[in-house]
């Protein structure tokens, strides 16, 4: 055994997925509300905007479809929401087909990024309209308006106009309107994209309180990681029409399943190189400049093989001395000592690498320099080893 496998022996606790293969269906005995099921779509007969599609959705979940524009995430939203149809398969809600019923009779909840509310309405009559083109009784209308703008904290602002209220606040009468009619589903297109930095993280915390409240199923689309890391139950990373992994948060994060994600969702230090010998699930990283790392081999690269591999900035040590620790050791230089605020992040350079990103605490008692030689530390079941 090699000596970069023999410091990987010791058991691991890391779950990694069969090669290839993101978790896409609910396990045995979950309720189930939403399924799709072999879904493609095509809009030149040719090229597919959605490949194949399984998916579970979970009742009472919040998940978030995310990827890069052009990925289908949104596409599939558009298609359960019925304002798409698929060009082959079938989407099932509770089990029966829904596929080719129309937006109006599936009962769902919608909030755009660009609100569209009635500018001529006021926010009452707005977060009423649902109700009214119901034929819910004058009565019930009132009293599930007013619960409804309670919920969203508008309280006091039913008789003001869309253009009298802040962008926030307009988002929360949106959400109010798909909520009034208590719709089992509210489907969201990147909702909070229009808001400042500071408002946008203020909803994301105020949506997922919501939800932990109501109950209902959300099903979120949006591009912005940090977003869907914050709300989510669970996180579907699109990617060229096809789901690339669909898991937790934190599974996600910590364990991604192939090298799209491992560079999509969050930030992370890729190096470069050959697999060495493998045995099981751990392998050994062999860098052009000669080191030899220990990793995990995530989807069964074969010894020879070209690879890259993913570190997380956050589990590495920058060191201004050589560690005693045994492990995965590298020699470099900090090039930039970058300020965060709540961190530092040292940027540094690898011989025949990218560089290396280190998110640094401002309390740790070695504060390093650009220009400084350091040893970068990270234990073995942290670096994630691609086919």
């Amino acid at each position: 055994m090699t000596p970069a496998l023999k410091r990987a022996a010791a058991p691991l606790r890391v779950v990694t997925p069969p090669p290839g293969a993101p978790a896409a269906t609910s396990p045995e005995g979950t309720d189930t509300l939403v399924q799709f099921r072999g879904v493609q779509k095509t809009y030149d007969g040719q090229t597919l905007v959605v490949r194949s599609l399984d998916l579970d959705i979970r009742r009472g979940e919040f998940l978030s479809l995310l990827g890069p524009s052009g990925s289908g995430k949104t596409t599939c939203l558009m298609m359960l929401a019925g304002f798409e149809s698929p060009t082959a398969g079938e989407i099932l809600l509770d089990g029966s087909p829904i596929t080719r019923t129309p937006p109006h009779k599936r009962n769902f909840g919608m909030v755009f990024q660009n609100y569209a509310l009635f500018p001529h309405l006021t926010v009452a009559e707005n977060v009423a309209y649902p109700l009214t083109v119901r034929s819910v009784p004058k009565a019930d209308i009132a009293q599930r308006v007013a619960k409804a703008l309670a919920m969203v904290q508008l309280t006091g602002r039913d008789q003001r106009f869309p253009a009298q209220l802040s962008g926030g606040q307009q988002q929360r009468v949106a959400l109010a309107r798909a909520l009034v009619f208590e719709p089992q589903l509210v489907l969201m297109d990147e909702p909070l994209g229009a808001l400042d930095k500071q408002l946008r993280e203020h909803m994301q915390i105020e949506l997922k309180e919501l939800h932990r409240q109501l109950g209902v199923t959300f099903v979120y689309v949006t591009h912005d990681q940090g977003e869907a890391l914050t709300m989510s139950d669970r996180v579907a990373v699109f990617n060229e029409g096809d789901i690339q992994q669909i898991d937790t948060v934190e599974r996600l994060y910590e364990t991604p399943s192939n090298r799209f994600v491992a560079g999509f969702v969050g930030d992370s230090t890729q190096l470069a190189g050959t697999l060495g010998a493998a045995q099981g699930n751990r392998c050994e990283l062999v860098l052009p400049s000669g080191e030899r790392l220990a990793g995990i081999n995530v989807n069964g690269a074969l010894p020879g093989a070209a690879v890259l591999a993913s570190v997380r900035p956050e589990r590495i040590e920058a060191h201004v001395v050589p560690p005693p620790q045994s492990g995965n050791v590298l020699e470099a230089a900090v090039n930039d000592v970058i300020y965060f605020g709540d961190h530092l992040r040292l940027r540094c350079a690898l011989p025949g690498q990218a560089q290396a990103t280190v998110k640094l605490s401002l309390a740790a008692q070695e504060q390093p320099v650009a220009g400084q030689t350091v040893w970068l530390h990270f234990p073995t079941q942290y670096l994630r080893v691609y086919a």
